[in-house]
């Protein structure tokens, strides 16, 4: 799954950021691994703490876990056990990683990433999952994590956005994802992974583990549906991107619920959540925070709902399939009407803790020399690939030469630079006519982005001519505009913007 929401957010993403959102994904997977190794797991499932709150450090490096009847069934050992949850911990963290989007700085993200583990993760997986947690005592029902998984990526995300600040006005001019195959790709592996994520909750072979499968297809089916037919109605296209939105947003939901529920309630969700999803999306606008890949609108809102639906919707036919949760009882079609409140209530002390703490680690970071989460402005606008990784996510350079080949660029004062060869992948090119084989021509193939407002460029640059343009930015040599060998500015029509979600 960690591979998948690397893909899904590198296709999501510009080009020139993708790479750093594959890459902060699955570092943060190597950080999650070490922290829950450490103390992680102590911190949410040892079972000697009895605060109800978070554990204690009886279980520091794994100490004493090894053939132990696990806390989650009497059927596995707890060593199996806890590398099991890792795999939790580790998506977590790694879907919250989406907050970063084209502007958030690699080392201090992961900083964040132990820290967040450590004080909202393992707190929140204690209180629904520890026999000792409140919300396991209370009677909350959360099969696989809509609460530490789902609210705790999603809303932790939204904290991460609001903190970090919203992108450039640029940035948002014509956004699109760069490579919908990618985020295609993403989508299918996170579907193949969520399938044992649900079905290996039931933490066995047995019906429980079959009905949670069938129960996330479901929901994920009727989402990514539903999802596509709404934005069908507003633009009258099949988006590939709705779809996978609406399959994700299913999988979510299906998270808190597969394991709860019928498969026919599973159809509900699924409808129910591509829908409020699809419209959820919307709230970064209203409340102004540049939540650029929708984790609050997707993970957040499909967790509750997921949630909710089993306050309604939970049978204890289905959750005693597994032969070992045998009295717990249903939801309200069971005439159980207080589970509802139960679900209510835990929804909002999840959602109300993960923000708060989320926002008091992000702002405490900002405040440390070093570890400020956010990029420069010069960053953001050459993207973070080039200020972090120095890498690509795609290289054109090959492209860039057959193109230079057949019109050479020219700039004032005919620019001689000696590069080294590492430099060629970064936007250089070979001058293959000249006589002179050490002499190296390099054009600077680097994104300028100028801002044009009634007719005036916000940096004066010879030569360039440009008519009266509102408040638009031109990107030269991307897909909104270029510069010809003359220096002349030329505008593509305008293109309607298309993100991961319906503007």
């Amino acid at each position: 799954m960690v591979p998948g929401l690397g893909f899904l957010y590198a296709g999501l993403a510009r080009r020139k950021s993708a790479l750093t959102l594959l890459w902060v994904v699955v570092a943060s997977n190597a950080v999650v691994i070490f922290q829950w190794y450490l103390w992680g797991y102590s911190l949410a499932f040892s079972s000697t703490a009895t605060n109800g709150f978070i554990g204690n450090l009886a279980h520091v490096g794994l100490r004493n876990v090894l053939n132990e009847a696990s806390p989650g069934s009497p059927l596995i050992p707890e060593l199996l056990y806890s590398f099991y949850q890792l795999q939790f911990a580790a998506v977590t963290v790694g879907i919250l990683m989406g907050a970063v989007a084209e502007r958030g700085r690699v080392l201090p993200a992961m900083v964040f990433a132990f820290i967040w583990a450590t004080l909202v993760y393992a707190p929140v997986a204690c209180w629904a999952w520890n026999v000792n947690g409140w919300a396991f005592k209370w009677g909350v029902l959360d099969y696989a994590g809509g609460g530490p998984v789902e609210i705790g990526s999603g809303v932790g995300g939204l904290a991460y956005a609001w903190v970090l600040g919203r992108r450039a006005q640029r940035e948002l001019v014509n956004f699109r994802p760069h490579n919908v195959a990618l985020v295609c790709l993403g989508t299918f592996m996170l579907w193949f992974g969520w399938i044992g994520f649900n079905a290996g909750s039931a933490f066995g072979a047995n019906l429980r583990a079959a009905v949670a499968g069938w129960n996330t297809g479901i929901a994920a089916a009727f989402s990514g549906i539903v999802w596509c037919l709404l934005d069908f109605r507003h633009h009258r296209k099949y988006t590939m991107v709705g779809f996978c939105s609406g399959t994700i947003a299913g999988l979510v939901a299906a998270t808190p619920s597969s394991g709860m529920i019928p498969p026919w309630a599973s159809v509900a969700l699924g409808v129910v959540a591509g829908i409020c999803c699809n419209y959820a999306t919307k709230i970064k606008h209203w409340i102004r925070v540049d939540d650029a890949l929708d984790l609050f609108g997707e993970h957040g809102v499909a967790g509750i709902i997921g949630l909710l639906f089993n306050g309604i919707f939970a049978a204890d036919y289905i959750i005693s399939l597994d032969e070992v949760n045998t009295a717990i009882p249903g939801g309200v079609m069971q005439r159980n009407y207080k589970q509802l409140y139960i679900q209510f209530g835990y929804v909002c002390a999840c959602s109300g803790y993960v923000f708060v703490v989320t926002a008091l680690i992000c702002k405490t970071m900002d405040l440390i020399p070093g570890l400020s989460l956010r990029g420069s402005d010069e960053a953001e606008l050459v993207g973070m690939d080039e200020y972090d990784i120095g890498e690509f996510v795609q290289d054109f350079v090959e492209v860039r030469r057959a193109f230079d080949t057949w019109n050479p660029p020219s700039l004032p004062g005919d620019v001689k630079e000696e590069i080294h060869a590492a430099g060629d992948r970064h936007g250089g090119y070979t001058d293959i006519n000249a006589y002179d084989t050490h002499s190296i021509h390099r054009i600077e193939s680097r994104s300028q982005t100028r801002t044009v407002v009634n007719g005036e460029l916000a940096e004066k640059t010879p030569d360039i001519t440009v008519g009266v343009i509102d408040a638009d930015t031109v990107t030269a040599g991307d897909r909104h505009g270029y510069t010809d060998t003359n220096g002349h500015l030329h505008v593509h029509p305008q293109r309607r913007s298309q993100s991961r979600t319906r503007e």
